[in-house]
């Protein structure tokens, strides 16, 4: 909603600019305008050196300039735009708290795992000459071991950016057994597309040898993919115009390139995406939530640096879940190992704290909140995400 009603004054202080710019110019032709007449009729006067006809025409521009006023309007259109501009900025302020280090807290944690990460973070970006500088400057030479898995990564995309995958299939084949572990068919894929360059760019002879020798060995598990690579040879030439033209489109191959980044990263025990950019974006998401938090605790005269936990949720977006989380519906706290989720009878789930409340007794029975029956705590089971 905040967002909304900046973009709404975004948009009025633009049309407001536009507006502002548009009379002006038009201000400025009629200006113009007059000079120009003013000058053709000096030019055309038959006595150019009548003192008293030049006075009268230049008396002339004067009364029309004084008519038009410019300095006025300009002045107008001027205070106009700055009331406008000037809305805009509160509602800015109003929306965004300047100073985002009051939601700063003291946590201890190791500079030197820190460097790593944005290291890290740099290489896999692929901005190598920039994560050397920073380990350089940050006197961590161990972190230099980060880069040449990152390397080999980029080298291998870089190929395949020139049509090129033998590079990539030497790495799918060298990890075949762990793509398979991992439910991941990379290697098919690339077979696909290799199959599919050879037989637009060599000859079908070659198409069907490639199939042979990399895909029949394993025919069982491509019942789907080698018939239809066989399609395509009978439309050798012509597989633009045939019923398997989307093998051609560009969008396969960026799709593999981002498939082969995730199973190479995957392969390394890292996500992804940059665990420094992913902690960046969540805190962004966090930050009002927190600048608020910290001006309600000021206004009580609290202080939040002592606190161990916050007393309001943070709710960021699905794309920050990476794996379940269960959160008691009695106790509102966050499940752990010593405190972990319970399954009832009933199918309701609690906290092993809130049935241990409310049972009282280890063989008393104890009516679920949240349905008429009754469970015990020997009845219920823990439950493992």
């Amino acid at each position: 909603m905040e967002l909304d009603l900046i973009q709404d004054a975004f948009d009025r202080v633009s049309k407001k600019q536009k507006l502002s710019s548009s009379k002006t110019q038009e201000l400025v032709r009629q200006i113009e305008h007059e000079i120009e007449q003013a000058i053709t009729k000096m030019q055309s006067t038959e006595n150019a050196t009548s003192c008293p006809e030049l006075k009268q025409i230049l008396a002339d521009l004067k009364n029309k300039l004084n008519e038009f006023s410019p300095m006025n309007q300009l002045e107008t259109l001027q205070k106009d735009l700055n009331i406008t501009l000037g809305k805009y900025v509160k509602v800015t302020e109003k929306s965004f708290n300047p100073d985002i280090s009051k939601a700063y807290r003291n946590v201890d944690f190791d500079p030197h795992i820190v460097n790593q990460i944005i290291a890290s973070h740099f290489y896999r970006q692929g901005l190598f000459d920039l994560g050397d500088c920073f380990i350089s400057e940050a006197n961590e030479p161990e972190a230099a071991a980060l880069k040449t898995p990152f390397l080999e990564m980029y080298g291998i995309l870089e190929s395949m950016r020139r049509r090129n995958l033998e590079l990539a299939l030497n790495w799918a084949s060298s990890h075949s057994e762990w793509l398979a572990q991992n439910g991941s068919n990379l290697e098919l894929k690339l077979h696909q597309l290799q199959f599919v360059e050879i037989l637009q760019n060599d000859s079908v002879q070659n198409a069907l040898s490639y199939v042979r020798k990399h895909l029949a060995p394993n025919a069982s598990a491509h019942k789907v993919e080698i018939p239809k690579l066989m399609g395509c040879l009978v439309w050798s030439g012509k597989l633009h115009k045939s019923p398997y033209a989307d093998l051609l489109s560009p969008n396969h191959w960026e799709k593999l390139a981002d498939e082969f980044m995730q199973q190479f990263c995957s392969c390394l025990g890292q996500s992804y995406q940059s665990p420094l950019s992913i902690a960046i974006a969540a805190g962004i998401h966090g930050l009002p939530t927190l600048l608020k938090l910290e001006s309600v605790m000021a206004v009580k005269k609290q202080e939040w640096q002592a606190m161990k936990q916050l007393p309001v949720p943070i709710d960021l977006s699905k794309d920050f879940q990476f794996h379940s989380i269960f959160v008691c519906p009695v106790l509102r706290e966050q499940g752990s190992d010593e405190n972990p989720p319970m399954l009832m009878p009933c199918g309701h789930v609690l906290s092993k704290q809130s049935i241990v409340k409310l049972s009282k007794s280890s063989t008393r029975p104890f009516k679920c909140p949240y349905c008429p029956l009754e469970a015990s705590v020997a009845q219920c089971r823990q439950l493992h995400f």
